[in-house]
């Protein structure tokens, strides 16, 4: 685990931070959001770069995995996610979008990295992500439609000019990439070369766009301090329910310790970078819902650290 990973909440954290301080001069207030998006693109370029596209066989292979990872990641986690907002934020119909967005998108990298941390089967959740992918990028604008459309009115042309500028385009980018830079440089130039500092990009852009968001919509937190506290209760619920879920299907299942380490981490981690992108197009006089995108990881990366330490503490004494 090296220094990004290890404290990733941490330096969200700080970006929060300091987008809010510079937020409060006028200058950069006035042109912070002008880069959000930018960074966002780029960011998601360099996730879709490293996704397996490749592994998809194998996971079709595991039938049975992949059945029960698609079932509770795009069946029961969004009912799961709708029934905990009408409950807690009902009140608050951006918050409770926001919550849906970021809880119908299962996660594409840092699941990886709690996998190892509590000894998943990591080529079993690598060969699950481009499943995850390609069923988000297909699904995400119905679970929009369906859920969102019942709390808030849809634009339907926006939303669909928001998915494919932010999650077809750059995925579009990185199938381009993969295809004609092997051809001009050799097949390894980009695994040996580029593929090395994808993470580190990722994680500049990321959090220079949560610096950019902050820096120009965080006038809405300042005005909104209760939000965090709001989001807690809810999100915590959704963990502790999935996990559960995910161990008992692991159990009824019959699979290995690794393979339900995997399957917890693939059910549990979301991927509010993409949805967060969404949410700055589809909902650009909403910024609230795109705060609750930026807010969810400080409380997930932490319970994500948490579960991978009882997943370890369970495998002496539960299998």
């Amino acid at each position: 685990m090296n220094v990004i990973e290890k404290f990733q909440s941490l330096f969200i954290l700080l970006s929060v931070f300091l987008g809010l301080i510079i937020g409060q001069y006028q200058y950069f207030n006035n042109y912070a959001s002008i880069f959000i998006l930018p960074f966002l693109i780029i960011m998601l370029l360099g996730i879709f770069l490293q996704v397996p596209l490749r592994q998809l066989k194998k996971a079709v292979r595991n039938w049975r995995f992949a059945g029960i990872s698609a079932s509770i990641n795009f069946i029961l986690n969004p009912i799961l996610a709708f029934l905990l907002g009408f409950l807690f934020l009902r009140e608050e119909p951006a918050l409770w979008i926001g919550f849906i967005m970021l809880m119908v998108t299962p996660c594409t990298d840092w699941y990886l990295l709690f996998t190892g941390t509590a000894k998943g089967n990591l080529p079993l959740s690598t060969s699950i992500l481009p499943m995850n992918l390609i069923l988000q990028l297909i699904l995400l604008p119905i679970y929009l439609f369906i859920f969102v459309g019942t709390i808030a009115t849809i634009d339907i042309f926006l939303l669909i000019e928001s998915v494919v500028l932010v999650l077809f385009l750059p995925f579009t980018m990185s199938i381009i990439i993969k295809w004609v830079i092997p051809w001009i440089k050799g097949k390894d130039w980009l695994e040996m070369k580029i593929f090395p500092k994808l993470d580190k990009i990722q994680f500049i852009f990321l959090n220079l766009a949560i610096v950019a968001m902050f820096a120009s919509q965080g006038e809405q937190l300042l005005d909104n301090p209760l939000i965090f506290l709001q989001l807690f209760i809810p999100i915590i619920l959704f963990f502790a329910t999935v996990f559960i879920i995910a161990q008992l299907a692991g159990k009824l299942a019959r699979l290995s310790y690794k393979d339900t380490v995997s399957l917890s981490m693939t059910t549990l981690a979301r991927n509010s970078p993409i949805v967060l992108a969404i949410a700055l197009i589809a909902f650009p006089h909403e910024p609230l819902i795109a705060l609750v995108l930026v807010i969810g990881p400080l409380i997930e990366l932490p319970m994500l650290s948490i579960v991978s330490n009882i997943l370890l503490w369970s495998k002496n004494h539960w299998w």
